[in-house]
């Protein structure tokens, strides 16, 4: 048997622990699937002396994880770090300007300097393998780079963050408002103390951001994503989605059009028939349309220690067979430039919620807003039930909900704009987009 494969983990906190311990309880199994035995030789992380619950007395410590990176010691450095840029970005560099191969699970790192590393890993012959940054234990990121490498896909969206997942799931199930939602996410670990990365979508656009480089054979560029989060959603959107015979979900989106690759993060309804729809709590789920395939839907858990290093592990093993391509499917100098595509026509149209001043005019005025920007409604309801004070008592306001048939972004916010000027609704239209499925 050929010689072991030898590990150099940098980061210690919940998945780096489950993987070292995956690496020994899996140890006869991997060299018989891989043809080499795998072996976690050397580590590094902030404290030496925490339990983490895994046996560490014949394994070398390092202090500094860019000496580990470097070290002659390893074959392939797994990058547990986290973070952007920092020790985690000098360590990965380090690494593969040293000739080993680089295992990572940091979608922020991807996110902001991907293409850079991919070129710097094809430079060096190495392998930068990152199943583990996007979705978790589903295993996207192969079959997006080899199992659909025959194939145009033409459209891709998913599920792509748990803990917004799990709060409009809770939302809906249980008709309480998004903070209760929010604070019991918290209390059960879901949420981070600061949740706004999650819940205003920045998390699904880093992820989005990695998986659309690998469908479109596009640059890495998070920047060219238009985002927005939950928060904003209320019971009330929820239930009228039930009542249309949709459920809204946070989606990351990302389409081919004649203009380029719009990418966009943003609620969304989608059909209570159609398998993104099931996805309920912390799962995540991603669907891939290409040409020649019905749509290709992968679910399972996108976030948890041993859902983590399971995909870490994956790579590892990859590697360990000695498999190595491009680490985005194509050459790093192959990859397009992209930018921030216009919102093209929504072919599944859009809800919108107005809470409308109730008064002589108002729905003439808005009705003829809307014919200016050439929107057609596919249904008007008004909730008379669910009046409203108006603004500083004055008044009553009665909430409005509009569906239209499809139509272009920049239309639906030129004719709210209008309606807004004209003084007929109360607050900010609530506008989700409608997923034609």
């Amino acid at each position: 048997m050929a010689a072991p494969l030898k590990l150099g983990v940098a980061g210690l906190g919940n998945v780096g622990a489950v993987l070292v311990a995956l690496v020994a309880r899996q140890r006869n199994d991997l060299a018989i699937r891989c043809g080499r035995p795998i072996e976690v030789v050397a580590v590094s992380a902030r404290s030496r002396k925490k339990n983490r619950g895994v046996d560490l007395k014949n394994v070398k410590w390092f202090a500094d994880p860019v000496t580990l990176a470097r070290s002659a010691e390893i074959d392939v450095f797994v990058e547990l770090i986290g973070g952007a840029g920092g020790v985690a970005k000098a360590a990965v560099e380090a690494a593969l300007a040293a000739g080993k191969s680089v295992v990572t699970a940091n979608k922020a790192l991807l996110a902001a300097h991907g293409v850079k590393l991919a070129a710097l890993a094809e430079s060096n012959s190495v392998a930068l393998n990152f199943e583990a940054s996007a979705a978790a234990a589903i295993p996207i990121v192969k079959t997006l780079r080899d199992g659909l490498a025959g194939n145009r896909v033409t459209r891709l969206y998913g599920i792509l963050n748990g803990t917004c997942n799990y709060i409009l799931t809770k939302m809906e199930q249980e008709q309480i408002p998004f903070a209760q939602c929010l604070a019991e996410a918290q209390r059960l670990g879901y949420a981070e103390a600061d949740p706004t990365f999650d819940i205003e979508g920045h998390d699904t656009a880093q992820k989005l951001s990695i998986l659309a480089s690998l469908a479109f054979g596009t640059r890495v560029d998070e920047s060219a994503i238009y985002v927005e989060g939950i928060s904003s959603i209320q019971p009330a959107d929820l239930a009228s989605a039930d009542e249309l015979g949709y459920r809204v979900k946070l989606l990351g989106v990302a389409v081919r059009t004649p203009k380029g690759i719009e990418q966009r993060v943003h609620p969304t309804m989608v059909r209570k028939d159609s398998a993104i729809a099931q996805v309920m709590g912390v799962t995540n789920a991603v669907t891939i349309d290409a040409e020649g395939l019905n749509p290709l839907t992968l679910v399972g858990p996108g976030a948890g220690g041993m859902a983590t290093a399971s995909a870490v592990l994956s790579d590892i093993a990859e590697i360990a067979r000695g498999l190595r391509v491009a680490p985005f499917g194509r050459p790093a100098g192959r990859l397009a430039a992209v930018r921030k595509a216009p919102m093209q026509r929504h072919e599944g149209g859009y809800y919108i919620r107005l809470l409308a001043r109730d008064r002589p005019g108002t729905a003439a005025t808005i009705a003829k807003r809307l014919a200016e920007q050439n929107i057609s409604l596919e249904s008007i309801v008004q909730r008379h039930d669910q009046r409203t004070p108006g603004p500083n008592g004055k008044g009553r306001a009665v909430p409005v909900i509009l569906i239209t048939y499809a139509t272009a972004e920049d239309a639906v916010r030129k004719a709210l704009a209008a309606v807004g000027r004209d003084r007929v609704i109360s607050g900010r239209p609530q506008v989700i987009r409608i997923e034609k499925n």
